[in-house]
């Protein structure tokens, strides 16, 4: 791996085991053993290291989304595995990392919020229009508002104020919202196919 490659993986090791406010460059280059000196060679500041880490996150979940919408037999798989990714990628996030970055790296906050107003908003409008053509979602869902409002709850989940991070984990904030909106927006045929491969999913 390469050295600004390491640096990152190090520092997104740290954040999301304790934030991101709370880690230090000399932190870090302890985490990692070698010196600041040498994490200066490739990054400015710790701003720096947090947007590069931001930008590359959002473009490796953007990949991984696709692979998943082109994988799956129909919206309700799709879905599910979305759930799963989401099981994953959350569990292993401190909750103090969205309020860190909204409050001291507005840049690198400014960059999720793209990600999630236009990338996730598009391809849950995809979703939901196939799930129409497939009979799964109601036809009179409109699928441009309900993307919409859906996006909305990932950032509300991420609302410390709304869900403490000493009553809610929010794998499960996120879980509980994504199946909530799942079941409003489905046909009967989609119910069944839910509870299909939440049953299937149980067994594994």
């Amino acid at each position: 791996m390469e050295p600004k490659e390491r640096i990152l993986k190090g520092a997104e090791e740290l954040f999301f085991k304790y934030g991101i406010k709370s880690v230090t460059m000399d932190d870090i280059a302890k985490h990692l053993a070698i010196s600041k000196k040498t994490i200066y060679q490739f990054y400015a500041d710790k701003n720096e290291i947090v947007e590069t880490l931001m930008q590359a996150t959002l473009q490796q979940d953007e990949c991984e989304f696709q692979e998943i919408q082109a994988a799956a037999e129909n919206m309700i798989e799709e879905v599910m595995h979305m759930m799963k990714h989401i099981s994953v990628m959350f569990s292993k996030t401190n909750p103090n990392i969205f309020y860190d970055l909204q409050k001291y790296h507005p840049k690198a906050w400014s960059h999720f919020k793209a990600f999630k107003n236009d990338c996730m908003a598009q391809m849950v409008e995809r979703s939901i229009e196939r799930g129409k053509k497939e009979g799964l979602v109601r036809e009179d869902i409109n699928s441009k508002v309900l993307s919409r409002m859906r996006i909305e709850q990932v950032e509300m989940g991420l609302n410390l104020d709304v869900f403490p991070p000493d009553k809610f984990k929010i794998v499960e904030i996120q879980l509980s919202m994504l199946d909530h909106f799942l079941h409003g927006i489905c046909t009967l045929k989609g119910h069944k196919l839910i509870n299909k491969y939440k049953q299937l999913i149980e067994e594994e």
